[in-house]
């Protein structure tokens, strides 16, 4: 069975970081594309960044370009997002996906609160 199962999420102040985790696991990420989405009170989810599972490919949402970094760790089977000079407007519940041959799947998300 698949999963992704995200983790890392909390309460920050504004100008602060946080570091989001998404592991996976049920089979082999191998050429798979895996994104980070999130979702704010009242509005629908949007895409904040993307990576290849095999690295390469960055592309961000262009208001957290230069502030998020987004990475891949196969031996650990796991997706990164850094989050650094947190706003409040990137509170949001945090998605992980991904989209291979073997199908698409999403985590259950986690909660980032920024305040300011």
């Amino acid at each position: 069975q698949v999963q992704l199962v995200e983790s890392g999420g909390g309460l920050v102040q504004a100008g602060g970081s946080l570091r989001l985790s998404c592991a996976a696991s049920g089979r082999t990420f191998s050429g798979y594309v895996m994104k980070w989405f999130r979702q704010a009170p009242g509005k629908g989810r949007e895409f904040v960044a993307t990576i290849n599972w095999s690295g390469g490919s960055e592309y961000y949402l262009d208001s957290v370009r230069g502030r998020f970094t987004i990475s891949a760790d196969n031996a650990k089977n796991t997706m990164y997002l850094q989050m650094n000079s947190l706003k409040p407007e990137d509170t949001a519940v945090y998605y992980c996906y991904a989209r291979g041959e073997g199908g698409t799947y999403w985590g259950q998300g986690t909660q980032v609160t920024v305040s300011s």
